[in-house]
């Protein structure tokens, strides 16, 4: 049973760290109605935005974590007055929709067995 736990520790720990050494993937597109498909792959360097311009499109994509901020944007997007904005770090968490909860049940099941395995 111990060694079971141990295994199953391990693959949780896998499965965590497997998620941050691929490249991060971002929604890319600049539309009007907030349905977006087309994914696009990052650099390590990167976060996904999803900036939206105030009563107009929303514009989703990769850019560069240095880049997420307010005046670096306005200079990178002269054309949008007024716009909000949100960076973001994980696979596709510029949907606007709700981020997946993948991550925090696998960090709460790899938790649960390590108190398990103390326990034994």
């Amino acid at each position: 049973m111990k060694h079971l736990l141990g295994t199953l520790l391990l693959l949780c720990s896998v499965m965590l760290h497997e998620g941050e050494r691929s490249a991060l993937r971002c929604y890319k597109c600049s539309d009007y109605t907030g349905r977006c498909e087309n994914v696009q792959e990052c650099t390590f360097e990167d976060s996904c935005i999803s900036l939206s311009e105030s009563g107009g499109k929303t514009i989703r994509q990769c850019i560069r974590y240095t880049d997420c901020d307010i005046s670096r944007l306005k200079q990178m997007f002269p054309a949008i007055s007024s716009f909000s904005y949100r960076c973001c770090n994980s696979n596709l968490c510029n949907s606007g929709s709700a981020v997946t909860t993948a991550t925090p049940v696998l960090a709460l099941m790899g938790s649960l067995l390590s108190v398990c395995l103390c326990w034994l």
